[in-house]
């Protein structure tokens, strides 16, 4: 007679997630990946800050970013993702260059950050204008658009809300209101910044109303993690994603 629990379990792929102390949209992430993939995640140490420049570059500190790396590491990981938007842009394309390093050089087999995500996703789709919406204040909305100027993206028009704190209570009405109120004229595609924005049920309703591909904070970041992690983006999703796996 067989055992019942002679049972071969799937094989898992690991994604390790660094994130900020504050990001509450777990969920999120896992809604991006198929079910091989397990998510290990971790925060970086807690600020009792609003959502500045300041701040944005104290979640970048290399010490922070490289404990937090060894952390996740514990469950062997095949990458390692830094899942924060304005702490990976603050510092300009050298800042982000030297968290993937950080993170390399703590032992990441791999390592990708939120805003290279972005730009990844942008070179793969021949994105040269983005219009752009952020929870942020204006400082930290223009380091952003700084960061991709250096990678010669331009922007038809952004939008900050000027959020100092608790962004992951926004709501999908909230975006959608930002959305109607930046300028998508001549603009390749929509970015909607900040990894605690939650986006998921979003992006497919918006690019068919757009006709534009909508990139995401969590969007991009699970996207260039599995890539990294050797996984295939799952069947069905939505068409931006489909757009980046067939040029990849």
């Amino acid at each position: 007679m067989s055992n019942p629990f002679e049972i071969a379990l799937p094989a898992q792929t690991g994604i390790g997630v660094v994130a900020p102390f504050d990001f509450a949209l777990d969920r999120e992430l896992w809604r991006w990946v198929p079910d091989q993939v397990c998510l290990h995640t971790t925060r970086l140490p807690y600020l009792p800050e609003p959502v500045t420049v300041r701040l944005a570059q104290a979640l970048g500190d290399a010490h922070g970013v490289r404990r937090a790396t060894r952390d996740v590491l514990v469950p062997e990981p095949l990458v390692v993702a830094y899942a924060c938007t304005s702490g990976s842009f603050v510092r300009g394309a050298a800042g982000e260059r030297a968290l993937v390093r950080d993170m390399l050089e703590a032992g990441a087999p791999a390592a990708i950050t939120t805003s290279g995500a972005l730009i990844r996703a942008c070179e793969r789709l021949g994105i040269r204008r983005l219009a752009v919406i952020t929870p942020y204040v204006d400082d930290v909305t223009d380091r952003l658009l700084d960061f991709l100027a250096e990678y010669g993206i331009s922007t038809s028009g952004s939008l900050g809300l000027g959020k100092l704190g608790d962004i992951w209570k926004m709501s999908y009405r909230e975006v959608l209101a930002a959305v109607s109120g930046v300028d998508t004229t001549g603009a390749d595609a929509l970015f909607v910044s900040c990894t605690n924005v939650p986006t998921y049920d979003l992006v497919a309703p918006l690019e068919q109303r757009l006709g534009l591909p909508v990139l995401t904070a969590n969007q991009v970041t699970m996207w260039a993690a599995m890539e990294e992690a050797g996984v295939l983006v799952p069947e069905g999703s939505f068409p931006a994603a489909r757009k980046i796996a067939e040029v990849a």
